[in-house]
């Protein structure tokens, strides 16, 4: 083990070894315990929602672990799980807040040169498709420990990604409701993952 790394970074590559050489569960809930909630602060200064902020901070540590073989001990863990984490949220903005433009309407590009505007697809390329597919999967293996109520909640959130409206028409539920039932699916979620089984 490098002797460059802080005693923290030294104790999350442990982990992260016993996780990796193991699959051992321990361990990615003590990553999780120990990283949950400085990634939701980080996301939420962000985004400025809870709600997005809690959904971000799932997504991103659900990301991480399925690519916590690509870490290397170069960097702290802490380092390449923010960069994780920040980049997923950066995704996210992009997606939400991008600007309509015409078709028709010419650019400069950054000489100065009149040029077309090209459109950007909202099809998602293999890499992304892959991407989410990964993040469903490992949401799929603690979202049975849910009771029911809450499993349809989350599967139409993450695995269908579904508005917040769009779940209040699909179940015929209040809007309200469909928030309030997803922030205690969320929470649940949390606890699952940092292996707090004991409080449901």
């Amino acid at each position: 083990m490098s002797k460059k790394l802080t005693d923290k970074a030294q104790r999350d590559l442990k982990l992260i070894n016993r996780a990796l050489e193991n699959g051992d569960p321990a361990a990615y809930r003590s990553l999780m315990k120990l990283y949950r909630d400085p990634l939701y602060f980080m996301l939420y200064e962000k985004v400025n929602d809870q709600e997005i902020a809690k959904d971000l901070t799932i997504e991103s540590l659900g990301k991480a672990f399925k690519k916590l073989h690509l870490y290397t001990p170069e960097f702290a863990f802490s380092t390449w799980l923010f960069t994780v984490a920040r980049n997923h949220c950066i995704d996210y903005l992009r997606k939400n807040k991008l600007p309509t433009v015409s078709i028709d309407k010419m650019m400069l590009d950054e000489h100065g040169k009149r040029t077309n505007f090209d459109l950007i697809s909202k099809s998602l390329d293999p890499e992304q498709s892959m991407e989410r597919k990964q993040r469903i999967a490992i949401l799929r293996q603690i979202v049975d420990q849910l009771k029911p109520k809450y499993r349809v909640l989350v599967k139409l959130r993450y695995f269908k990604e579904l508005s917040y409206e769009e779940i209040s028409v699909n179940l015929k539920i209040p809007i309200g409701t469909v928030k309030a039932q997803l922030h205690r699916s969320r929470e649940r979620l949390f606890k699952i993952m940092s292996g707090s089984r004991s409080s449901f």
